[in-house]
C-alpha cells in the first residue's frame, strides 16, 4: 500500500496556513490626493469583511468651520475603495476626529467631537449607532445622541496628581500650567466638555464599553464606561500626566487593561503608560516607556495569538517615520518593527501619522493614516488616507 496522502481539506487547511506564513503587504490611497484637509481616520472591519475607514475633511482643523466626516467602503475580495460619502456633518459647526467600533452586538458606532467654538477644548462629543449598515453609502442610524458624563472623582484626583508637582517647584517653567489645570479642575464646565475621541473604544468580555478620551484644554485623558450598551454612561476617574493624551487600550490575559498615551509634554518625548485592574475606573501613575514620540497619535491592539501591535511615529521629532511594532510579551519588549513609511529628506518630508489599526477575522493586520506630501509645492494635491494591509509575516521580516 501506499503512502497516505493528506485529505483535500487538509492540504487546503495547509496551503492556506503556509500562505498566511508568507510576508504579505499592500498598500493604497483611500482617494487621491487633493488640497483639503483630510486626517484622524479610523477603520473596522464589518462582519462580511467589508472595510469601512472614516476621517474629517475639510479647509483646516481650528478656524474652519466646513469640516465633516466623511468616509468609504472597500467591499472584500476587492483591491479599491468605492468613492466616499459624508458620514457625519454639523452645519457650521467642525466635525473632527471620529473612532470607529463595532461591539459585541456587531452595532456600528460612530463617535467624534463637535467643536462649539473653534477650539478643541470647546468640543462636545456625540455618538450614533446602526444595525442596518449594509449598501453603499452611510449607514441608517437607529440611535444619535451626546455622549455626556460628570467626570469620576475629577478635581480630587487633578490636585492629588499636581499639587505636590507645584509644591516641589513653584516658581518652575510648568508651574503656571499646572496651577491653571488646577483652577479648571473645580470648573463643572470645563471640566465635563472637551472630550475628544481618537483610537477605537475596547469592549470588555463583561460587555462593559471603554470609550478612551482626551482633553487639549487639560493636556490629559478620561475613558468613558457603559455597562448598558450606551444608554447610559460613567467615567474612570482621570488619567493625570505631563501631556498624557489620545489614550489608546489593550487587555492583558489576566485582565488587567493598560492605556498608552500620546506624549504632549515636555522632553523626551516618550510614549506614556498606564494601568487599570478594575475594568477601567481607577488607573495607577501615567509614567514614561522608552518608546519615543513625536507628540502624535499611536493605536495598540491586541491579536487573537496574544501578540500585540503598535503603529506609531517612531522619533521624538517629525511624523516622517510610521511603524508597525509587535509585542509577544504585552509590553515589555517590542522585539519586530518594520516601517509603514518612511521620509528621510531634510526639507519637506512627508508627514504619515494618526494611524488607526484592526486584526481582520482572516489574520491580516490593516492600518490607515493620514497621508502628507509636504514637499509638493503650496496648493498642490498633496493630502490623503492611505490604507495598509499586512500580516505578522512581514512585520517579523523587518525592514529590507
Amino acid at each position: 500500500m501506499g503512502p497516505m496522502r493528506p485529505a483535500p481539506v487538509l492540504l487546503f487547511a495547509l496551503c492556506l496556513c503556509a500562505a498566511a506564513q508568507q510576508p504579505l503587504h499592500e498598500a493604497e490611497l483611500i482617494f487621491p490626493l487633493e488640497q483639503w484637509h483630510n486626517h484622524a481616520s479610523s477603520i473596522v472591519e464589518l462582519p462580511d469583511g467589508e472595510l469601512f475607514a472614516c476621517w474629517y475633511n475639510g479647509s483646516g482643523e481650528r478656524t474652519a468651520d466646513d469640516v465633516k466626516i466623511e468616509a468609504a467602503r472597500r467591499p472584500r475580495g476587492r483591491k479599491q475603495w468605492n468613492p466616499r460619502f459624508t458620514l457625519a456633518d454639523t452645519p457650521a459647526f467642525p466635525d473632527c476626529n471620529p473612532a470607529l467600533f463595532l461591539d459585541a452586538q456587531k452595532r456600528l458606532w460612530l463617535l467624534w467631537p463637535v467643536i462649539l467654538a473653534n477650539e478643541w477644548h470647546t468640543a462636545l462629543m456625540k455618538y450614533r449607532i446602526s444595525s442596518d449598515y449594509r449598501g453603499s453609502g452611510p449607514p441608517r442610524w437607529q440611535a444619535s445622541d451626546a455622549l455626556l458624563f460628570i467626570p469620576r472623582d475629577f478635581q480630587a484626583k487633578v490636585k492629588r496628581v499636581l499639587e505636590p508637582l507645584v509644591a516641589a517647584d513653584p516658581a518652575g517653567p510648568r508651574a503656571a500650567y499646572l496651577k491653571q489645570m488646577l483652577q479648571r479642575a473645580a470648573d463643572k464646565y470645563f471640566s465635563r466638555m472637551g472630550w475628544m475621541t481618537r483610537a477605537h473604544p475596547l469592549q470588555l468580555p463583561s460587555g462593559r464599553i471603554l470609550v478612551p478620551l482626551y482633553s487639549d484644554g487639560y493636556d490629559f485623558s478620561l475613558i468613558a464606561i457603559s455597562d448598558d450598551g450606551g444608554a447610559t454612561w460613567t467615567t474612570s476617574e482621570p488619567l493625570v500626566g505631563a501631556g498624557s493624551v489620545q489614550p489608546t487600550l489593550v487587555r492583558r490575559r489576566d485582565g488587567a487593561l493598560v492605556a498608552y498615551f500620546r506624549d504632549n509634554g515636555p522632553a523626551p518625548k516618550r510614549v506614556l503608560v498606564s494601568s487599570s485592574r478594575d475594568d477601567g475606573v481607577t488607573w495607577s501613575a501615567v509614567t514614561d516607556t522608552d518608546i519615543p514620540n513625536p507628540g502624535s497619535g499611536l493605536e495598540v491592539i491586541g491579536l487573537r495569538d496574544g501578540t500585540w501591535a503598535m503603529v506609531y511615529n517612531d522619533t521624538e521629532r517629525g511624523r516622517h517615520s510610521l511603524v508597525v511594532a509587535l509585542s509577544d510579551d504585552e509590553g515589555a519588549s517590542w522585539k519586530w518593527k518594520r516601517h509603514l513609511e518612511l521620509d528621510t529628506r531634510e526639507k519637506g518630508a512627508g508627514s504619515f501619522h494618526y494611524p488607526s489599526i484592526i486584526e481582520a477575522r482572516g489574520g491580516l493586520l490593516h492600518a490607515s493614516y493620514s497621508y502628507f506630501l509636504n514637499h509638493l509645492p503650496a496648493g498642490a494635491p498633496r493630502k490623503a488616507i492611505k490604507h495598509a494591509q499586512f500580516n505578522v509575516a512581514w512585520v517579523k521580516q523587518g525592514d529590507q
